[in-house]
């Protein structure tokens, strides 16, 4: 049985994973509404696999024995600006993510609980790749800047993003 300390932090952390499904949906709905669909399609693969995080983390409580409450999930907001605008609010919100799971990772290693530490590592190895993944889109969408026919190829190749695979 994990502690309580590790059963709230994660407990949390699954409130986390759910508002980042939500946000990147609600993202993807702003890029569909302003045309950019290649751009809506890489968003809401991201909404996919933020969902697939909460499902980790969730199945992980219920077999340590945790009675999981879910809690209200906030309400993402409906407009993001530019596309730059978009994915840079998508870096932040990574960039805040992995501080709340490197925290919870030093927690885990402070309370000895080194199966949680070993479920949070793939989480902070995940969010590496994440983070790596935005900063590209968002150096090629400077590198364009204004360009209509720019953002136009980068949208074409954020469309290419495929279904994430089921995690363990």
């Amino acid at each position: 049985m994990i502690s309580k300390k590790i059963q709230k932090g994660l407990s949390s952390q699954l409130n986390q994973e759910f508002y980042s499904a939500y946000l990147y949906l609600a993202m993807s709905a702003y890029c569909n509404h302003s045309d950019f669909n290649g751009a809506a399609n890489w968003l809401k693969m991201q909404y996919e696999e933020e969902h697939m995080h909460a499902t980790k983390i969730y199945n992980y409580l219920v077999e340590q024995g945790v009675h999981v409450s879910l809690k209200e999930i906030a309400k993402p907001p409906k407009s993001f600006g530019t596309l730059l605008n978009v994915f840079q609010l998508s870096l932040q919100h990574e960039q805040m993510m992995t501080s709340r799971l490197n925290n919870l990772s030093d927690l885990a290693l402070k309370e000895k609980d080194h199966a949680t530490y070993n479920l949070l590592q793939w989480f902070v190895n995940e969010q590496v790749e994440e983070e790596s993944s935005v900063n590209e889109i968002i150096s090629k969408i400077k590198l364009v800047k204004d360009d209509g026919y720019g953002l136009l190829m980068i949208d074409n190749e954020l469309h290419q993003r495929a279904t994430p695979s089921p995690i363990n």
